[in-house]
């Protein structure tokens, strides 16, 4: 039962099936019967997990199970104590509510990489970074808060899932390893 890192590049689709225009995750690992544990929409990217078992595909993409998600989030503006706490307590998108989650200010990490279109800066718009750790996993959830909040999000890296992450696997995008399943509890809730 593999269990695979991969560090989707921006503008892939989160499928192993084939797609008209955009590349798929296919493109970029070459092993059998896998699938991923979760997705990250086509403009998001960053850590993905792949497995051959549904039962552990399982015990990583079930919000009941409470794998806790770490994003980088490059928003448009510089973020207040208001708006970090509004993220924090939870906020009603109109379709749910967000459960509570860590949000905090963050400095760009040295180990990320430059994304491939590079983000369009605007020279008279500042740009922040936050960490944004949730549960939840909703389409599109990170992205939604942080405009609920007037913080457009510019780039979102999912950097861990669980005890996993990009930096202490340091992988470049569309690289990939195989690592041991441990950390996931499999079976009941």
């Amino acid at each position: 039962m593999p269990l695979i890192l991969l560090n989707k590049p921006f503008d892939v689709i989160c499928q192993f099936s084939p797609h008209p225009v955009r590349k798929t995750l296919a493109d970029y690992v070459d092993v059998p019967a896998i699938y991923p544990a979760g997705r990250l929409d086509a403009d998001s990217e960053g850590l993905v997990l792949l497995t051959d078992d549904g039962q552990l595909q399982h015990a990583i993409a079930d919000p009941r199970k409470k794998q806790p998600k770490t994003y980088l989030v490059q928003v448009e503006g510089q973020a207040s104590r208001a708006q970090l706490e509004r993220l924090a307590q939870g906020i009603h998108l109109g379709d749910f509510t967000t459960a509570p989650c860590h949000a905090s200010r963050a400095q760009e990490p040295a180990w990320l990489w430059p994304r491939n279109p590079p983000v369009r800066q605007r020279a008279n718009q500042p740009t922040d970074w936050l960490v944004i750790r949730l549960n939840e996993g909703k389409n599109r959830q990170v992205r939604r808060m942080t405009a609920a909040v007037g913080l457009p999000t510019l780039r979102l890296v999912r950097v861990a899932i669980g005890g996993l992450s990009l930096e202490t696997h340091p992988l470049m995008p569309g690289e990939w390893a195989e690592v041991p399943a441990t950390g996931f509890k499999l079976g009941g809730r």
